[in-house]
């Protein structure tokens, strides 16, 4: 049996067509109500289905109730007090598992846009496994309802995303009100043209046919002024258009760096839970996109309302019942945006999912092209991509079903209102009741008022396009991060380097990587840290960084909670050297000078000397001036890590972090990093982390973790006499290194025989 059949009650499968918010009715038992329902549109393979998730409550007790998307069968579980409900997201989809002691009994996903409906789902199966276990609800719980209507406030008022962006748009109020106007006169001289035709037919034209002589002073009063009209119109169309242009460009730059500008605020946790081409994909097509709304569909959109709204004025002042027959078709194109608008809403959220999926692929395999050809996986890759391609035409694909039946509905309403305009014009004209004239004139002004409504009909396709980029957007700007800057910020006049830290705890999502540990630190003190993979050394280094901020207890720097520091200030006293440095496309120069923007050459070549970095900069082909490619790939990996070590030294930081700084590179470049190491841990507190446990004799102090607490402090003689932890870590290394060495040895023998 498996593990998520167990302790469930199947029910009957959904009918073909039925809804799953349509069934939940009939699954509920007599007297039994719902507390919470979540509706679930992503199956086990991240397709979108629909289903549902809900905690009913009856006589008997609580149960949850579920219908899987893409099976269509019902399933359901009593409420126990060992229940537990796990819920958490990552690279924008949610997850929630039911558990008990003996495993997982069920797993649904969803689109994050559903997030705020399912935390309100595990706050009342929470509340109501605690009320079975008569647990008192505690007024500090995990999620307080208060936060969940936030949230659910939030996502109502993502519907009305495009209004957010009045945000940005602020700051042009002025020049957006002279575009109007500009507008509104430029509408109103379109307008003109039609008007003159009555008076040019019945003045000029028709008395001509029944033989009056043509009056020329009036053929040129209205030529002249058909022709100043469409000049004015042209002149203000022109001005309008540019202003309101050049202001939805600078809204699109202005939303482009505020989102960028928050992403980099944001903790890695977020980062952790997102995928690089998404993040890519929102920052750039969406704000590309939205621009190009605000820019061109907009002002058309608007252009559109003013005419039909002056147009419709007009008509009715010149004939009232001839504008209610032209008219007609309003209400029913109306009502058909309306059905309409909602479901290309969804489409497009789904289309932009999926050319997210896309653009994932691109970020994946671009940047790892080596490791692709490595493992000749090319074919896999586009096979990968092919099936991204083909879920993006899918969705499109139904999107364009619904777009192409509603435009061309809308242009025949248009056409059939024209007809019954010309119909009744006829008969009013035949009954004196208008002049030829006036008819000309409805006829111009109903071929541009139904051309309007046809332009606005199709706005609704780009709008919802907008809308839907615009909420892609505001859920990275209104994410929080979760290292937070001070309410009220404190200052460290002078740092020593004094690190302590209490009683610490961290946790990634429900694991418990980190649990009361304590260490101090003295100013210029080099520790190095030890221990098995997974025993939290580079948690410990990412919780002082403030990378991520500790669940439990405080690290203080020269007694100051780093909580309590500007996030920026903190990190400027740390200089970081990674097991895998990270260098940025450009030159040698700019990336040793990287932490420090304004630093001379002076400086740069001083930094790279210390880090012994300078003698093969010289021999690149334009030295400090040559470009390292990206990611520094044109470098091998002791030179890309020298280079790290002179970009912090540059900076001179009071802290030094290192973590596993040489345990990639080979023995050879090993001693040339450790030399140019103990340039760069001179006078400065040190934390180093290293797999090679020999690279830390001269550490001070070692520090030995498992299971994210300190199991051992000493130095090297001390620990191994002790024959603890860290005396079997050093005999397990040696014994490794033994039998690394024999291998070699026989290899060699195996190449002299041959």
């Amino acid at each position: 049996m498996k593990i998520d059949d167990m302790q469930s009650t199947p029910s009957a499968a959904i009918l073909p067509g039925a809804s799953p918010r349509a069934a939940l009715d009939g699954q509920l038992q007599p007297g039994e109500s719902l507390l919470a329902v979540l509706d679930l549109d992503l199956d086990d393979r991240l397709h979108y289905g629909s289903g549902i998730l809900a905690l009913a409550s009856g006589a008997s007790g609580q149960r949850l109730l579920a219908c899987t998307p893409g099976t269509g069968a019902w399933q359901s579980w009593p409420l126990a007090a060992n229940h537990g409900l796990r819920h958490f997201d990552h690279a924008g989809v949610g997850t929630i598992e039911l558990h008990d002691p003996q495993g997982r009994l069920g797993r649904w996903r969803y689109t994050l846009g559903h997030n705020p409906t399912a935390l309100k789902l595990v706050t009342a199966f929470e509340a109501a496994r605690d009320a079975l276990a008569g647990i008192e609800p505690a007024d500090d719980d995990a999620f307080p309802v208060e936060q969940v209507e936030a949230e659910s406030a939030g996502a109502r008022s993502d519907r009305w995303a495009l209004l957010r962006l009045w945000r940005f748009a602020r700051p042009y109020q002025w020049q957006l009100l002279g575009g109007f106007l500009l507008m509104l006169a430029a509408t109103g001289a379109t307008l003109v043209p039609p008007y003159l035709t009555m008076p040019l037919m019945d003045e000029v034209l028709i008395p001509y046919q029944n033989g009056v002589p043509i009056d020329e002073s009036k053929v040129k009063l209205y030529l002249g002024g058909l022709l100043a009209a469409a000049l004015v119109a042209w002149v203000l169309g022109w001005a309008r258009t540019f202003i309101l242009a050049k202001v939805s460009e600078r809204i699109g730059a202005d939303l482009r760096t505020t989102t960028y500008e928050h992403l980099q605020k944001l903790s890695l946790e977020f980062f952790g839970g997102k995928r690089t081409g998404d993040l890519i994909s929102r920052v750039g097509s969406e704000t590309d996109r939205i621009c190009l709304f605000l820019s061109l569909h907009l002002l058309d959109f608007f252009t559109d309302v003013l005419m039909i709204l002056m147009t419709a004025a007009i008509l009715v002042s010149i004939n009232p019942w001839l504008a209610l027959v032209t008219l007609l078709p309003l209400p029913f194109i109306g009502w058909m945006i309306h059905v309409v608008r909602d479901r290309l809403r969804h489409g497009f959220e789904k289309v932009d999912r999926i050319w997210a999926e896309i653009t994932n692929v691109l970020a994946d395999t671009i940047p790892g092209i080596r490791v692709v050809k490595a493992f000749a996986q090319e074919k896999r890759e586009v096979a990968r991509f092919r099936e991204a391609n083909r879920h993006n035409l899918a969705v499109n694909d139904r999107v364009n079903k619904i777009w192409s039946l509603f435009t061309p509905t809308v242009t025949l309403l248009t056409e059939i209102g024209l007809l019954v305009v010309w119909a009744f014009g006829i008969w009013q004209v035949s009954s004196d009741h208008i002049t030829v004239g006036v008819l000309a004139a409805f006829l111009a002004y109903i071929s541009r008022f139904y051309t309007r409504l046809d332009s606005m009909s199709r706005i609704v396709s780009v709008t919802q396009k907008a809308a839907a980029g615009a909420k892609r957007i505001f859920d990275i700007l209104d994410h929080v991060s979760s290292v937070p800057e001070p309410a009220q910020p404190r200052h460290l006049a002078k740092v020593d380097g004094r690190i302590d830290i209490r009683n610490i705890g961290f946790r990634y999502g429900n694991r418990q990587v980190v649990r009361n540990l304590s260490l101090s630190i003295a100013p210029g003190e080099m520790i190095g840290l030890v221990g098995h993979s997974g025993s939290g050394k580079s948690t410990l280094v990412n919780l002082i960084c403030r990378f991520y901020d500790v669940s439990e207890g405080a690290i203080l720097l020269d007694g100051e909670d780093i909580r309590a520091l500007p996030v920026t200030e903190s990190r400027r006293n740390i200089g970081l050297v990674l097991q895998e440095p990270f260098l940025f496309f450009g030159t040698i120069a700019e990336n040793i000078a990287y932490g420090k923007p304004d630093a001379t050459r002076e400086e740069i070549v001083a930094a790279a000397r210390a880090a012994h970095a300078h003698e093969f900069i010289l021999r690149l082909p334009h030295g400090y001036d040559s470009l390292v490619g990206e990611r520094g790939q044109s470098l091998s990996g002791g030179e890309r890590q020298r280079i790290s070590i002179a970009r912090a030294l540059l900076i001179d930081p009071h802290i030094l972090i290192l973590d596993e700084a040489t345990s990639s590179v080979d023995t050879t470049t090993e001693k040339e990093i450790q030399k140019a190491l103990d340039n760069l841990v001179r006078g400065r507190t040190t934390i180093a982390v290293a797999h090679r446990l020999s690279t830390l004799r001269k550490a001070d102090r070692l520090v030995v973790l498992d299971r994210g607490q300190v199991v051992e402090i000493g130095g090297h003689d001390e620990l191994m006499a002790r024959q603890g932890a860290y005396y079997r870590l050093y005999q397990a290394q040696a014994r490794q290194a033994e039998q690394d060495q024999a291998h070699e040895q026989d290899a060699l023998g195996e190449e002299e025989l041959a």
